[in-house]
């Protein structure tokens, strides 16, 4: 099999993309596993309402646009460490007090890892999609997704302030996370602005150098 990128000219059928079907049946294998093993499956929702419309639109929007296997793969790991934090609550995920004990810090750290892994992980994808879906020029198709990335991040803070505090207060501090610190939504922010900024600055060495 092929594997594409960005770059690619063709894209493989999803009756032949094998990868993408182990990829998807891997995220329904490891959904179930941690619906049932959760304590708290209301903030289990709550944490993948999000990640089931995400993957509800690239599902319907399939035959229009196809992204690269480098892409997907991206996307899967994220969605991987995403749905392993909503099995716990991020602020009580266990790599996270693996993490917290290996170096020495004061909080787990798990939900600052995966705003990191957005920044990093989903911004390779809507470089894809800017290049491939809309031919526009290279600058931009770099600059782009770095503003896209930190302009989600921020409404994703703005939509969890909402869910905690008016849909489903109960849930609030399990939610957040935010473990007492009062610049947990600033610092998040800036979490996934450095990895969409390192994504970008890592793709397009790797682009110089190759050329």
């Amino acid at each position: 099999m092929n594997f594409t990128t960005a770059s690619s000219t063709s894209r493989t059928k999803f009756a032949d993309n094998y990868l993408l079907k182990i990829e998807i049946g891997i995220i329904l294998v490891v959904w179930i596993y941690t619906f049932i093993g959760t304590t708290d499956r209301t903030n289990w929702w709550i944490e993948n309402i999000l990640t089931i419309l995400s993957l509800s639109v690239l599902t319907y929007t399939y035959r229009k646009f196809k992204f690269s296997d480098l892409s997907y793969s991206q996307i899967f790991v994220f969605i991987l460490l995403h749905i392993y934090g909503s099995m716990y609550t991020y602020a009580e995920n266990p790599f996270g007090y693996w993490l917290q004990d290996l170096m020495q810090t004061s909080r787990n750290h798990y939900d600052r890892m995966v705003h990191f892994s957005f920044g990093l992980l989903a911004s390779y994808p809507l470089r894809d999609y800017f290049i491939n879906k809309h031919k526009w020029v290279a600058w931009v198709c770099w600059v782009l997704p770095v503003i896209i990335i930190h302009t989600l991040s921020g409404f994703y803070e703005m939509i969890e302030w909402a869910v905690a505090d008016i849909f489903f207060p109960a849930q609030g501090i399990a939610y957040l996370g935010t473990q007492g610190d009062i610049w947990d939504a600033q610092k998040d922010m800036t979490m996934a602005f450095a990895g969409s900024a390192m994504s970008m600055l890592l793709f397009y060495g790797m682009k110089k150098f190759k050329s």
